[in-house]
């Protein structure tokens, strides 16, 4: 047994050295990066008006990208676990679709959408919502691109309750919206935290999409990019390290909010 356990081990770190050079790949570029601008460069980075604007941006669209997906995704992702129906690979398959195609087909299929001379964009006009532009065009795109990875994460979560559990309920009187939301709901909760941090790191990250439909007000990932291309890699560096550094926090502190009230 113990000779076992030993060439498992083993085995086990073989596999594991064999995937240092993707472990190297992903941690020393961005090692470098985090590593490469001065303490007072980052300090006075920081400090800029127009950085902090963009970061606060990123968050707060990525977070409403977030909550919109929570609120719309969550019944669609129930329905593709629980029910069989003509079309429902179809169906995923065009939940999946943003995260394949290119992200600034994404920016010009919405604008194709939302300009101002198409019908659906004279709605919006007359209602007073601009797309292109504007905040309301970020989350749009952010919504756009996270929503994938929240609906299959929280499908995920869904699938792996049991039936049963349900047919319980409805056995002891309980309607299928209570049944939903008694028993379903907060057995899956901790896979929607997870799916709306999987739908924040993706959205915060988009730059193609942005680009086309809203390049102002300038989110991190635009800023990095106008920086870069003006001032070169000494001055879009530090809003890059500032953006993973908060981003890091983020997504730590949302775990951690998970783990400690939704432990199940």
């Amino acid at each position: 047994m113990e000779d076992f356990a030993k060439k498992q081990n083993t085995f086990f770190v073989l596999l594991f050295c064999f995937s240092l050079p993707l472990v190297f790949l992903i941690v020393v570029p961005l090692a470098k990066m985090v590593t490469g601008p001065s303490f007072k460069s980052l300090a006075d980075t920081i400090k800029d008006p127009d950085v902090i604007r963009a970061i606060s941006l990123s968050i707060y669209t990525s977070l409403c990208a977030a909550l919109i997906s929570f609120v719309f995704g969550t019944p669609l992702a129930y329905v593709l676990a629980r029910k069989n129906f003509r079309g429902k690979r179809l169906v995923e398959g065009i939940i999946d679709l943003p995260i394949m195609i290119p992200h600034p087909v994404i920016g010009i299929a919405i604008l194709s959408l939302v300009s101002r001379d198409q019908w659906f964009g004279k709605i919006l006009q007359a209602i007073g919502v601009e797309i292109m532009g504007t905040t309301v065009g970020i989350i749009t795109v952010l919504t756009f691109v996270g929503m994938p990875f929240y609906i299959n994460t929280v499908k995920t979560g869904f699938e792996s309750i049991p039936v049963r559990l349900e047919k319980v309920s409805r056995s002891l009187g309980a309607g299928p919206y209570s049944t939903f939301l008694r028993v379903t709901f907060p057995l899956a909760w901790r896979n929607m935290v997870l799916g709306m941090i999987m739908c924040v790191a993706r959205a915060i990250s988009e730059f193609g999409a942005v680009v086309i439909v809203a390049y102002f007000p300038m989110t991190a990932p635009v800023l990095i990019y106008e920086r870069f291309t003006a001032y070169g890699l000494k001055f879009s560096q530090p809003v890059a390290v500032w953006l993973i550094l908060v981003s890091l926090v983020l997504f730590v502190s949302m775990r951690f909010l998970a783990k400690k009230h939704y432990s199940f």
